[in-house]
């Protein structure tokens, strides 16, 4: 095997991984949104998990990457460990995909594939039009790629050693240990799997020894997990366990199977294409596994605890004040809220004043603390929702039920400006990146409005914690909110004075202008709980619940 054909191999190689990951973004970015959705709303039970795992994967082309996803969602705190336990076995399933479509052989589709795919790309208008002609470039490239790796192994049958070696591989460990070295290297059990099609299309792989390298092809597909979750929380070093317990247990037991048994001699009754052989052989061990692991979801996440012991308070995504697996007298169960609450408020407050300050010294140093927080934010805003729906299903007080649905509209509100304080976040960032500069009047500007905001939100909510919000109080808070109005106003009056006077560029002046609408809309939100704030005062007999704590507010 020459030069040209080890550098038509790696050519190839190469291909086969860009059209992989290119068809599987195009896959994402058409369908992408509503699988997150799926994944997010519909793994409370482990085999809908599951099935979701394997939908999703075959969408997105890698198991690692559902399983990154799964990651996030366990660091925001939308998914548990048992929920992403069933869409990892899920996910490994999916992942035999991209070794159905090349036993399917349809390679010969390659080039028409990367022309029409190419046209779309080029001359289509519309998102979906160009997703769409990605997912068909992908599909071509990833064949063509399959299809020069395979020429260029041609050669290895002129080979006698080769030809020696293969007919006679059955060691299992030289076969696992090869398996996982290709697929730690390649990065894509897929692809690894794929560089065996090719070459079985030359007839150099047969299925028994074929059958020990896709054992370690898949052990050694852990790796990317592991890597992702490097310096990660606690519970994302979990679910990398799992992906890894997954496949080292599919090991264990498909390789004594292979070692003592015929059971890969039923491939070749079924079929003697040796690329279908290898195709069904990755398939069995993914699926078997997954069918033999489902029953003991529970038990891999203790195995994961075993390996990352659970520490005190590991993790911010709790609840501090409130039990969602129980709900004690409405009396104490509404205070626990109000103390929750307040905790809510007071991050959504940090993040407010860390990115508006950042903003005005064009700072982005807190940017992993805001956007860690704003994942805690996220976190309260769906598990406090979900405590007050169960909460108004009980026999409430008469006062109680006008209480909680206050507490309903706060928790969107809180919520909100905690979006905004991202969004200022995003500017600042676009700002540094591109070296863009506020002017001093701007910056006098912002920081005038952003006071003024603060004021409002900090009056706003210790008038809703303290039930103590007076009519005149209230009046005087909507003032605050008119003048933020009219500051945002006057500001883009001139902005645009600003932008004649050529004292202010283009590109700077769009990100202001689009920073005074988010700090308007904080006012806003903030005049929207000093409405709930009243209604709370105006509920006769209603509970008291604790003065605002300095050190959150």
């Amino acid at each position: 095997m020459g030069f040209n054909n080890i550098l038509s191999l790696c050519g190839g190689l190469g291909l086969f991984l860009f059209g992989m990951r290119y068809m599987g973004a195009g896959l994402e970015l058409a369908a992408g949104p509503k699988l997150n959705s799926l994944l997010e709303k519909l793994t409370r039970n482990p085999v809908m998990g599951f099935l979701l795992g394997v939908l999703v994967t075959a969408v997105v082309q890698s198991s690692s990457a559902t399983t990154i996803m799964c990651m996030g969602f366990l660091n925001a705190g939308i998914m548990d460990l048992v929920q992403a336990a069933g869409v990892i076995l899920g996910a490994n399933v999916g992942t035999t995909m991209t070794s159905i479509l090349i036993a399917l052989d349809v390679s010969g589709l390659a080039p028409a594939c990367i022309f029409v795919g190419s046209i779309m790309q080029m001359f289509c208008k519309k998102d979906l039009q160009k997703n769409i002609g990605q997912i068909i470039l992908g599909f071509g490239i990833l064949f063509q790629g399959l299809h020069t790796m395979s020429g260029s192994m041609s050669s290895l049958k002129d080979i006698p050693e080769f030809q020696s070696f293969i007919a006679s591989a059955t060691n299992p460990i030289i076969g696992v240990l090869v398996g996982i070295l290709l697929c730690a290297v390649i990065q894509s059990s897929s692809a690894a799997v794929g560089v065996l099609q090719a070459l079985a299309m030359q007839g150099l792989m047969p299925i028994r020894f074929a059958a020990f390298l896709v054992c370690g092809i898949n052990i050694g597909s852990s790796v990317t997990p592991f890597l992702s979750s490097i310096g990660a929380k606690n519970n994302t070093k979990r679910a990398a366990v799992i992906y890894c317990a997954y496949n080292v247990i599919g090991g264990i037991l498909f390789v004594p199977l292979t070692m003592l048994t015929p059971f890969v001699n039923v491939y070749s009754l079924v079929t003697d294409n040796p690329v279908v052989q290898i195709s069904m052989f990755h398939i069995t061990f993914k699926l078997v596994t997954a069918l033999v692991l489902l029953p003991f979801v529970k038990q891999l996440v203790n195995l994961s605890y075993f390996f990352v012991p659970k520490k005190v308070h590991e993790s911010a995504y709790r609840f501090t004040y409130i039990d969602p697996k129980q709900i004690v007298a409405p009396s104490v169960t509404t205070r626990q809220l109000y103390k929750e609450l307040e905790r809510m408020a007071g991050l959504v407050r940090q993040n407010f004043i860390l990115a508006a300050e950042g903003m005005l010294d064009n700072d982005t140093s807190h940017a992993d603390e805001i956007r860690e927080r704003e994942n805690v934010i996220n976190f309260l805003n769906h598990g406090i929702t979900d405590y007050l729906v169960e909460f108004s299903g009980h026999n409430l007080p008469a006062h109680v039920p006008q209480i909680v649905a206050n507490m309903f509209h706060l928790v969107g509100d809180l919520e909100r400006i905690g979006d905004h304080a991202i969004n200022l976040l995003e500017k600042t960032e676009q700002c540094v990146q591109n070296n863009l500069i506020y002017s001093d009047e701007a910056r006098k500007e912002l920081k005038k409005i952003y006071e003024v905001d603060l004021l409002l939100y900090d009056r706003a909510f210790s008038g809703f914690l303290c039930h103590n919000l007076s009519e005149q109080d209230a009046l005087e808070l909507h003032h605050l909110e008119d003048e933020i109005d009219t500051l945002t106003q006057q500001s883009e009056n001139n902005h645009i004075a600003r932008l004649r006077a050529k004292q202010c560029s283009t590109q700077p002046g769009i990100i202001f202008a689009e920073a005074l609408h988010d700090y308007e809309r904080v006012g806003d939100h903030s005049n929207n709980i000093v409405r709930i704030a009243r209604k709370n005062a105006q509920i006769s007999g209603g509970l008291r619940p604790p003065v605002l704590s300095t050190d959150v507010m």
